[in-house]
């Protein structure tokens, strides 16, 4: 009980500042996500409403939802990293920010670093894809029957890895300002 309070009080005070613009960017981001697995849902269901009881299918829903959830994943993973609602192990880091909390912040200061790192990588190795897909025109679907260019797809995950970069920095930011930083 107590280390969850501990726990809550040291996500308190690590919590990005209210009027953040990096947050209000992320969050719209997030929020855009949201919006289109709503639409996505609506879409699911009506499909299975017209499949089963009217005989009558919607044409695409299947590549529709693969290639939305990715980009819906991309559109929430910058919202997820700034709010540190990130999936991870963090037992080991909990038990070191208890004894040391000097060495606690500098490893989640490296954490977020390293965070930064992975997502301009998979933002810089997505863009030869965009581009291709661009030049050829490239879509998916059925030619003739339905099809949706890929590009849009692409650039999205390129905007949500970049977003993500973007979070892991600025909470590498907010904790450096962050008193007693640079103490162990």
């Amino acid at each position: 009980m107590a280390d969850d309070i501990d726990m809550a009080a040291l996500d308190a005070a690590q919590a990005p500042q209210p009027f953040d613009p990096v947050r209000m960017v992320l969050d719209g981001l997030a929020a855009i996500g949201t919006i289109w697995t709503f639409g996505l849902m609506l879409l699911i269901c009506a499909d299975v409403i017209g499949r089963s009881f009217l005989n009558a299918p919607i044409t695409g829903v299947a590549e529709i939802a693969a290639h939305s959830v990715v980009a819906i994943v991309f559109l929430q993973i910058g919202a997820t990293i700034h709010h540190r609602r990130m999936t991870r192990a963090d037992f080991l880091i909990a038990r070191i920010a208890t004894h040391m909390p000097g060495l606690g912040r500098v490893i989640e200061m490296l954490f977020h670093l390293a965070g930064a790192a992975v997502m301009a990588f998979i933002a810089q190795s997505s863009w030869p894809g965009l581009e291709t897909a661009l030049a050829r025109g490239e879509f998916f679907g059925v030619q003739g029957l339905f099809t949706v260019p890929t590009w849009p797809f692409r650039a999205l995950i390129i905007l949500g890895s970049a977003a993500g970069a973007i979070a892991y920095l600025a909470l590498f930011v907010h904790d450096m300002r962050r008193p007693g930083a640079a103490k162990g």
